[in-house]
């Protein structure tokens, strides 16, 4: 298991209705909900931001292809905006993205690219199976069982473990689910195995305070 960002994009919000703070890897900014839903629009709202991921990543995606082809094309725009409808008791959503160019660019490149722009990453996650997870750390306590060296303990809390999988998808060495004793702490150095607890998102993993 690898994630495709170094880090995760990190949200909160407060008793302000309906702000949200986003921090991503350079920067942070507000997500707000329209007034016409309580809010104070004072940032984009959930549907926005999606629209401008499918956007965004087929711009990108087409100045690439433009670039390596040596095509004067200066200027792409995308138009990106979605409707839902309910055939046979099943809710499908359509995603219609218009990509705009000058009239100068030729039929013959405006079909390749109709054709390139379908092949962004993010349209293959949106067109391929999509498992959304949540997860929620817990704190108390619990049934704990100890996995230790001299130089450091792993508390395992079972009851209230997820299975997210990423302790043994992303520290194999010391993580091992299909023996009883699932915990090596001699797998890897202690310095790796407290990074690695620390990415549990359920509390079931604990580093014992020395």
């Amino acid at each position: 298991m690898k994630y495709s960002l170094d880090k995760p994009v990190h949200t909160s919000i407060g008793k302000d209705k309906y702000q949200c703070t986003i921090e991503w890897r350079n920067g942070k900014f507000i997500a707000d909900e329209p007034v016409s839903s309580g809010g104070m629009d004072l940032g984009p709202d959930p549907y926005t931001l999606l629209m401008s991921s499918v956007a965004s990543c087929a711009l990108a995606t087409l100045r690439m292809y433009i670039d390596r082809k040596n095509w004067d094309i200066p200027v792409i725009i995308v138009n990106a905006n979605l409707y839902q409808e309910t055939v046979d008791g099943k809710l499908t959503t359509v995603i219609d993205r218009d990509v705009i160019f000058e009239d100068s660019v030729p039929n013959e490149q405006k079909i390749r690219l109709q054709e390139i722009v379908s092949h962004c990453p993010i349209s293959r996650i949106l067109e391929n199976d999509i498992k959304l997870r949540n997860f929620v750390f817990k704190t108390g306590e619990t049934k704990t069982i100890k996995y230790g060296n001299e130089d450091i303990t792993v508390l395992w809390k079972p009851e209230f473990c997820q299975h997210s999988t990423r302790c043994w998808k992303q520290l194999p060495q010391v993580f091992k689910p299909s023996v009883k004793k699932w915990i090596d702490p001699e797998g890897a150095t202690p310095e790796r195995i407290h990074e690695q607890v620390l990415r549990c998102p359920s509390g079931a993993l604990e580093i014992q305070k020395m």
